[in-house]
């Protein structure tokens, strides 16, 4: 696997959003001529209001859905770089820093953690300023 470091650590998962997206505009797509067909003939809009209500009711399940994954995964990673911070301190990481701020340390070693996590609660530190302080990226290989 390729050496992780600030400028390539994110990663999309691109077929997972482009099979969303396909299935989203297809069903839009689809609502919007049956729409017009049914509009033309003079028959009922049931079918084509019922199939843009799907594609409306699909958008906000990915939102919700992509929120929710998201939120689990930030506190996962608040609670490793928790333990991580209290096995080399022996104290839990200060309530000042912030969930995001959190996630950007998890890219620091061990020898550079605990100094960055009191320049993240003294200072309010940015995600970007805290990943760009790190001398020694620590990838993280288990992402998806």
């Amino acid at each position: 696997m390729k050496k992780q470091s600030y400028s390539n650590h994110r990663k999309l998962n691109w077929l997972f959003y482009g099979f969303f997206l396909f299935l989203l505009i297809a069903n839009l797509g689809g609502a919007f001529i049956y729409f017009n067909m049914a509009l033309e003939a003079g028959n009922t809009l049931y079918p084509s209001t019922l199939l843009l209500s799907t594609s409306l009711c699909m958008l906000i399940m990915f939102a919700f859905l992509r929120q929710f994954s998201l939120r689990l995964q930030e506190r996962i990673i608040r609670n490793e770089e928790n333990l991580r911070h209290f096995v080399l301190s022996g104290k839990l990481l200060d309530s000042r820093i912030r969930t995001k701020q959190v996630a950007a340390l998890r890219y620091a070693p061990d020898g550079e953690l605990l100094e960055l996590a009191k320049d993240a609660a003294e200072n309010q530190s940015s995600v970007e300023e805290i990943k760009k302080s790190i001398g020694r990226w620590r990838g993280d290989y288990h992402q998806l």
